[in-house]
């Protein structure tokens, strides 16, 4: 990983860079950006290409329009924006490939930005085509990525369009920052190494657990993720989500493993709010998470468990945080997850590094304006749990190799 170049090893005057963004950012039912993270993380990579008097075609997805062009999914709603944060007029260009958008490409000066239309308007960029890649690969003479969000997929502008580049390819600032930061906490990072899961979707984690034996010190396991491993030791869990995963003995496996060794502690929550039906109003009671009664469900830690997490975090140097403790967008709800933001915050204020990301994790932080007050926020939450299955994301490999 060492030898990758960036964008700081060439110089593109005269050059065009093709640079691929992950400007795919929420917005609201009028096209307005709620939260511009990933374009304001992406901004330094331009302003270099910019200032090195090169000229930059930035290539980007937003939502999933499944191969077929949909107004409501046109990326036009980020050139005010855009135009807004660089000072400067921003071109667009309705097509991906072919002689309009090549012609656009042949008339813009040194300095200047063309946006392309989303990528995902063409099917061939799921499907990884090598001819549409190679269409795309003719519009610049250096191919930068600095779409981390995206670069756990094997989509063809981050990973097949760099075979066209040979030497001439790089990563952006933006991939640079997130790199460094994930070594900062797999194996390089200041013990202890504390590593919050949350949220639900417990079977793309289950490989990351694994992972993480002997590697760091904490893992702690909380919200939806949690029912399936009490589950999985006898525990009753009422009607809490156990995420339709079966495979119990696996569970059971993998806690078996954390007993075998002393280094890595993997940790539950003791205790849990547990709520007679989905909705912020229900009503509650506090229970040990191994004693849910049938027709109640648990939708957060307890009183208990966030005073042991937040006293792990405190005392950690290194912590890594991806997915909410509980149902956060309920009120009465949202204490645990709101809790461990704060006991992060204050972790970092101490001196510890923080990374969190997702977009349940970011959106936490927000609610409580905390967001600055972490060292890294990750734009990309699936890209981010894939290098902690300790693997080499395809788009990263694509520039190495």
């Amino acid at each position: 990983m060492e030898n990758i170049k960036t964008v700081d090893d060439f110089n593109f005057k005269n050059k065009t860079a093709l640079v691929r963004v992950d400007f795919n950012v929420p917005v609201n039912n009028t096209s307005q950006i709620i939260d511009d993270t990933r374009i304001l993380y992406s901004l330094p990579t331009i302003q270099k290409i910019i200032s090195d008097s090169g000229k930059v075609v930035l290539i980007s997805h937003f939502g999933r329009p499944k191969g077929e062009y949909s107004k409501i999914y046109s990326l036009r709603f980020i050139i005010s924006y855009l135009s807004a944060k660089l000072k400067i007029p921003i071109k667009f260009s309705e097509n991906c490939i072919g002689k309009t958008v090549e012609k656009k490409i042949s008339e813009l000066k040194n300095g200047e930005v063309l946006l392309l239309e989303n990528i995902r308007f063409y099917k061939e960029e799921e499907d990884g085509n090598e001819n549409f890649a190679f269409q795309l690969s003719k519009l610049g003479d250096i191919y930068v990525n600095d779409a981390f969000g995206v670069s756990h997929r094997s989509h063809a502008s981050i990973t097949i369009v760099p075979k066209f580049f040979v030497e001439k390819k790089c990563i952006g600032f933006l991939m640079k920052k997130e790199i460094q930061s994930l070594k900062k906490v797999l194996g390089k990072g200041k013990n202890p190494i504390t590593i919050l899961l949350g949220g639900a979707k417990i079977s793309s984690k289950i490989a990351i657990i694994e992972n993480l034996i002997n590697l760091v010190d904490y893992v702690l396991i909380g919200g939806g993720m949690s029912y399936p491993f009490i589950k999985a030791q006898g525990g009753k869990v009422g009607d809490s989500l156990v995420d339709e995963y079966k495979d119990l003995k696996m569970l059971q496996k993998i806690i078996e493993q954390y007993k075998k060794q002393n280094k890595t502690k993997i940790l539950f929550p003791k205790d849990v709010i547990i709520a007679d039906s989905f909705k912020n109003s229900a009503k509650t009671r506090i229970v040990s998470i191994d004693s849910i009664p049938n027709g109640w469900m648990g939708l957060d830690i307890g009183p208990i468990s966030i005073k042991h997490f937040c006293k792990i975090i405190n005392y950690s140097r290194t912590i890594l945080w991806n997915g909410p403790l509980g149902v956060f967008e309920f009120p009465n709800f949202s204490s645990g997850t709101i809790s461990i933001a704060k006991a992060i915050v204050i972790a970092t204020q101490n001196g510890a590094f923080s990374l969190v990301g997702g977009g349940d994790s970011i959106a936490a932080l927000k609610m409580k304006k905390y967001e600055t007050k972490i060292s890294c926020l990750s734009t990309g939450g699936g890209a981010m749990l894939e290098s902690l299955k300790n693997k080499i994301l395809p788009g990263i490999k694509a520039i190495i190799s």
